[in-house]
């Protein structure tokens, strides 16, 4: 694993619409103009948020089991969790007593390659619930809300609305994570559906972190006026923010190095002049980069200042301390080769981790039960 080097502290400039390169062309200084507005960076979350660093310990506990191409968990405030499987669109609920049902498919998801139905999060509104899921459909990735219906352990889910359509899709670099930051706005990643300029495009939606009102809108106060929030990732697959507020992104590298980058509004991550660092003052490097067979990051979770990263291709659990002295010169390992690919980390409601596995989505061995959602205790650490 590579040294790092932390993210530009002040909105990075957009690049304009490069030709294709992986790692080292680099675009001219007047190319490059400002965005537009200074969008505001998430507040820092409530004092009841876990603040140090944590990290994993004992052995996991199996919480589901049986699940096929599983991508996303949204745990749920009064226990159990809410889970997606990409290949046929179903959202399954795990009660608060241990069982697992059906509460439901979302209407349109054609899946294919890495498409189908990707990340879940959960919103409440005025006591009504929603559960909103990024998918492909025939022709595009987009964002749908479905009003929750029932109570904890006889979930289902309502007609789905629309909010935001019109994402490039393709068999693979879908992206497709959603989650609700500390400002309450929602934060949806992209990837470049193999169409590597589109990330450095900000009239495009590919290759980006995008940032909405809970209705579909581009946030008020995004830096180029539109719900682009940052640009030039390539397969952004986790957001998470520690408990000072900071935002946290996984990326997928092409062929040398997967990414952990603080993102911040209006930044450009380079994608495709550089693959990891590259000490241009134009872009915002990585905190931590990997070799992709270390790595490949899919879905990451924050508790403290502590970033869980879990690993596809690497069949582990990485840990980052993001504020600690000396950071990310040794991220730390956990579950190496013990689970298979992990495709999801998210902080759970009773103090632990849960992580989903991914075995079974074609590229994995699935084991005897695959795919399983597992608890993960947390000690604190340092």
């Amino acid at each position: 694993m590579s040294g790092r080097r932390r993210a530009a502290a002040a909105a990075v400039l957009v690049a304009a619409l490069m030709a294709v390169s992986a790692c080292t062309a680099q675009a001219p200084e007047d190319s490059i103009p400002p965005p537009a507005t200074r969008a505001e960076t998430p507040a820092p979350r409530g004092t009841d948020v876990p603040t140090g660093f944590w990290r994993a310990e004992g052995e996991p506990v199996t919480l589901a089991s049986g699940l096929r191409a599983p991508w996303s968990v949204a745990p749920l405030p009064g226990g159990g969790a809410l889970i997606s499987q990409r290949g046929d669109g179903t959202v399954l609920e795990l009660t608060p007593e241990g069982e697992l049902r059906t509460a439901g498919t979302v209407p349109g998801v054609v899946s294919g390659g890495e498409s189908g139905l990707h990340g879940l999060a959960l919103w409440e509104d005025d006591g009504e619930r929603w559960l909103y899921a990024y998918h492909g459909a025939a022709d595009d990735n987009r964002v749908v809300r479905m009003p929750l219906l029932g109570g904890d352990g006889d979930l289902s889910l309502g007609e789905p609305e629309v909010i935001l359509s019109g994402i490039a899709r393709n068999s693979t670099h879908d992206g497709g994570r959603l989650a609700f930051g500390p400002d309450g706005l929602l934060y949806v990643t992209t990837g470049d559906a193999q169409n590597r300029p589109s990330a450095q495009d900000p009239a495009s939606l590919g290759g980006k972190i995008l940032r909405l009102t809970p209705q579909g809108d581009p946030a008020p106060g995004n830096p180029f006026g539109t719900a682009v929030y940052s640009l030039g990732h390539r397969n952004v697959q986790g957001i998470a923010w520690t408990s000072d507020g900071t935002m946290w992104a996984s990326e997928f590298g092409q062929d040398t190095f997967d990414e952990l980058n603080r993102i911040e509004a209006g930044a450009n991550y380079g994608w495709p002049v550089y693959e990891g660092t590259s000490g241009d003052e134009r872009y915002a490097d990585p905190v931590v980069t990997w070799t992709t067979d270390e790595a490949s990051p899919s879905g990451i979770a924050a508790v403290g200042e502590t970033v869980f990263i879990a690993s596809l291709r690497g069949e582990r659990l990485w840990t980052v301390d993001t504020d600690a002295p000396g950071i990310a010169a040794e991220p730390v390992a956990a579950l190496a080769g013990e689970q298979g690919r992990l495709r999801d980390a998210v902080a759970a409601p009773d103090g632990t981790l849960w992580v989903l596995t991914n075995n079974t989505d074609g590229r994995g061995s699935p084991r005897e039960g695959d795919d399983v959602l597992l608890q993960v205790a947390l000690a604190p650490h340092g």
